[in-house]
């Protein structure tokens, strides 16, 4: 069964297992999160639930999803996606999800947007060697050849200068070290993609089984 709840990063700390080991968690508020649509496989061609988190004036939202929710009987969500599960007649649309679906020692996938660094060199942005830096070098931290010259163009693919960071990354199997039912928190042990504040996705690992 698949289950997945969207949520906000509050920032990291570390707390202690019970070996007294210094465990590295990311705290993040996972949901509450409201049912808005249900997909099957005679309807959609696939099982999955479409979930809901944060709300957001009507006026912020265009017309079509404004008829979305109204339809499901929700107020406008500002993050909306889908969960992949085959139980899908265990939910309800209308129903919400709180962070007491997940339990200490689950692995799961958290899905986020990555800090956005700016328009970077190749050596930060693909981790490019330096050229030499003595005075007459003329050659310190350029991008170097792009490769053959008989084709007359640059071949798709290749490292460049360019924009770093503001993309969508996984940290795929990490370990739920702990879930505050009453606080609406779930610690993740390491770290997770994004800013302190931006939304993250936490779903079930599709790859790592539960250690």
């Amino acid at each position: 069964m698949g289950k997945g709840l969207l949520g906000k990063k509050l920032g990291m700390t570390q707390v202690f297992n019970d070996k007294g080991e210094v465990v590295p968690v990311t705290v993040i508020q996972a949901g509450p999160c409201v049912v808005i649509q249900k997909k099957t496989e005679e309807t959609d061609g696939y099982s999955a639930i479409q979930i809901g988190y944060s709300d957001q004036s009507e006026r912020r939202t265009n017309k079509p999803m404004r008829g979305h929710f109204a339809k499901a009987g929700v107020s406008p969500k500002k993050v909306v996606r889908e969960v992949r599960t085959s139980d899908v007649g265990n939910y309800e649309v209308g129903q919400v999800l709180k962070v007491d679906i997940f339990a200490a020692g689950d692995v799961v996938d958290v899905v986020g947007t990555s800090k956005g660094k700016g328009f970077a060199g190749v050596i930060k942005r693909h981790h490019f060697n330096r050229g030499p830096m003595s005075h007459g070098s003329m050659y310190h931290r350029r991008t170097g050849s792009l490769g053959a010259t008989d084709p007359a163009r640059v071949f798709k693919g290749r490292k460049m200068p360019g924009r770093m960071g503001g993309e969508t990354v996984t940290a795929a199997g990490l370990e739920v070290v702990k879930v505050d039912t009453d606080r609406n928190v779930i610690l993740i042990k390491g770290a997770v993609p994004g800013p302190r504040g931006g939304h993250v996705f936490v779903k079930s690992s599709v790859k790592a089984k539960a250690r």
